[in-house]
């Protein structure tokens, strides 16, 4: 299955659901209390992080989509935190706020990125179920998606008018399931429980075989249009009637923390549905992205840049020959990785140890590196008549199989000057003999702050005497 990466700014999600803040205190310990056997630690930093439906939200603003949020939270200090970070993050957050009663947080006390100990204050919320829906009703016009987010923490009373609601306009409804009555998501396109929760459903699962049996059998009496049961290591299983199991591998390297990585699926899946694709597109997608949120430490959020790295990673394209779009969408994908970016030109018309030293010198000034290269008519002006030797498809295909080159593109104009403009790299860098002030562009890229570089090239290298050696034998 190819991957691409959706255009998520035309992709407006609606969740609802159990909002909760996670919080997290940060601090060293090196002693054991004189009180009793537990370590003693200093706080020094306290961070917020929106959690459950919050954190779906956040995930689906991340991605680059609209998002809005419902949910139920206390009248306190928690309840202003999480409505100023959604903020922050562009996500339209409308809460009832119930007055004597808590908003729900989780409280994490961590020290050399690892927990110590967990609190947690909430008290189930007495909900007038009838006044969620009336706020969702309304913001249900325009929406591609509507997600339930459910922790069972009482925000949500009311699935079946919901996902009516949703259905009689047309949107697909994904749910978050919990507790021991999937019942309750009867008619929504689809649920997305983990193997646990699956299991606490249906019964033990000895095998794959049986575990896509019992999903079946699940998928007919709930009349739900598709089921995604996540596998920790094992990866996913999305199942729909008259197809095919999909069984997709874990995209994990290294797992650190698997918190929120179920908000993570969920959300990567209703805003890949919402901006069009396919599910299993949407799956895919979706296992990549918590591939990412596992190697982080706690409630996190995966961003567009990350996941069009992780596409990019996944299909070989992270590197090579790119289109201006392309290279655009990749240098912002790099900044937001904050990488500095390199940038050479020339003909590089036969490739040698010259060219090749040279390059490796420049990829040395940053992070990435970019090759921009003549095209054949603009090298024929500049080198006359018989050059170049190689046309641009080929010089390029070269370079871009060098390890020290990260893009390569090329350019019509005699000079690079309005590739310059668009692209604005960090470093200009150029082989040769003459000052910085007679590099082309450099006034381009000093004007917004940019560093021009010479670089010496390679004694007794070069193509020109190559070209010339060649033809008098």
């Amino acid at each position: 299955m190819k991957l691409s990466m959706p255009r998520f700014d035309q992709a407006p999600v609606l969740v609802v659901g159990d909002v909760m803040l996670d919080r997290y205190w940060h601090g060293g310990t090196s002693r054991i209390s004189p009180e009793a056997p537990v370590p003693v630690v200093k706080v020094d930093q306290i961070e917020d992080r929106p959690g459950g439906a919050a954190n779906v939200a956040l995930n689906i603003a991340a991605l680059g989509a609209p998002a809005a949020l419902v949910g139920v939270t206390g009248q306190d200090e928690a309840a202003d935190s999480l409505t100023n970070s959604l903020q922050a993050a562009g996500v339209r957050s409308i809460f009832q706020r119930i007055a004597h009663q808590p908003t729900i947080v989780k409280l994490r006390v961590m020290s050399r990125h690892q927990q110590l100990l967990r609190i947690d204050f909430e008290e189930p919320f007495a909900t007038d179920p009838l006044s969620l829906g009336a706020e969702v009703d309304g913001l249900l016009e325009g929406v591609k998606v509507l997600v339930l987010s459910d922790y069972g923490k009482g925000a949500l009373k009311n699935h079946q008018s919901l996902i009516q609601a949703a259905r009689g306009k047309g949107i697909p409804v994904l749910a978050d399931p919990k507790g021991k009555d999937f019942s309750i998501y009867r008619g929504a396109s689809l649920i997305t429980p983990n193997l646990s929760e699956f299991e606490t459903i249906v019964g033990r699962c000895a095998d794959e075989a049986e575990l896509v049996a019992k999903g079946l059998k699940l998928l007919e009496e709930l009349d739900l249009g598709a089921l995604l049961v996540t596998r920790g290591e094992h990866g996913m299983t999305l199942l729909r009637i008259g197809h095919p199991a999909l069984h997709l591998p874990a995209r994990a390297r290294e797992v650190f923390d698997v918190t929120g990585a179920g908000d993570t699926v969920i959300s990567t899946l209703a805003a890949a549905i919402a901006a069009g694709e396919d599910l299993p597109h949407a799956v895919a997608l979706a296992n990549l992205a918590a591939g990412i949120v596992v190697g982080k430490l706690g409630t996190a959020a995966i961003s567009a840049p990350e996941l069009r790295r992780a596409i990019q990673r996944e299909e070989g394209s992270e590197r090579g020959v790119l289109g201006l779009e392309q290279l655009l969408l990749a240098i912002d994908d790099a900044r937001a990785h904050n990488e500095k970016i390199v940038f050479t030109n020339g003909c590089f018309d036969i490739l040698h140890a010259g060219h090749v030293t040279y390059l490796e010198q420049a990829r040395a000034q940053g992070d990435r590196l970019i090759v921009a290269i003549n095209d054949d008519a603009s090298v024929s002006r500049l080198k006359g008549p018989g050059r170049p030797i190689n046309s641009v498809d080929r010089r390029m295909a070269v370079l871009a199989g060098l390890g020290a080159v990260d893009w390569v593109i090329s350019f019509p104009e005699d000079t690079p000057e309005n590739l310059l403009r668009q692209v604005k790299p960090d470093v200009l860098v150029k082989g040769g003999d003459y000052g910085i002030d007679q590099v082309v562009g450099a006034d381009i890229v000093k004007a917004y702050g940019g560093t021009v570089k010479v670089l010496g090239l390679v004694e007794n290298s070069s193509t020109t005497a190559i070209v010339e050696k060649i033809r008098k034998h």
